[in-house]
């Protein structure tokens, strides 16, 4: 799986999920400063997952019907930690049967939720 962490996802936790031997971009790194609607673009291109914590996505994509990306995972509260969201991750994608491909992935801590990209 490949992602796409948006500008406010934490560097230390991309540098984690490298660690981990993910495939994951970085809008900070690459192009910070860039719109939603260009972050959307990008990963449908590269059919990427984006990682974020902005619930914005989820506007562009059903209200407006922007193009979908791959899937979004959206973090759905303020980390304790910059390297928490890596953590947390890495957690769900150990659970079998849980896919974030084609779907906008709604992430709490104690809770998930899924609904299917249009």
């Amino acid at each position: 799986m490949r992602f796409l962490a948006n500008e406010n996802f934490p560097l230390p936790s991309v540098q984690l999920l490298r660690l981990a031997g993910y495939d994951i971009a970085s809008v900070t790194e690459d192009s910070p400063g860039i719109e939603d609607t260009e972050v959307l673009t990008r990963a449908a291109n590269e059919q990427r997952v984006i990682l974020t914590f902005d619930r914005d996505y989820g506007e562009l994509i059903y209200r407006l019907r922007l193009p979908s990306p791959t899937g979004v995972i959206y973090l759905r509260f303020r980390p304790h930690t910059p390297e928490e969201p890596a953590t947390l991750l890495l957690n769900l994608l150990e659970i079998e049967g849980l896919q974030f491909e084609g779907r906008f992935t709604v992430v709490e801590r104690d809770q998930i939720r899924q609904r299917p990209l249009p």
